[in-house]
């Protein structure tokens, strides 16, 4: 069954760039926001995450902050 995903990045984070490459290895679909330059999107990761830092990655609820391969892939699984 396909997971909702989002992940909120910016272009420059090399944490995000790693997740990126995670997802499209493994042939996963997801929605990746930019949070540089939108507030509105900031705000929604805060309030998801409780930090201001990237990546914030969103797999039907699950919150994981940073690039963390082996809870992703948990996640992914559960």
């Amino acid at each position: 069954m396909a997971k909702n995903i989002t992940l909120y990045s910016t272009p420059t984070c090399p944490f995000c760039k790693m997740t990126r490459n995670y997802f499209e290895e493994h042939g996963i679909k997801y929605k990746d926001i930019d949070v540089s330059g939108s507030e509105e999107a900031q705000k929604e990761m805060i309030e998801k995450s409780g930090t201001m830092s990237v990546p914030v990655i969103d797999i039907d609820g699950k919150i994981i902050t940073g690039f963390n391969e082996e809870e992703i892939t948990k996640a992914l699984k559960g």
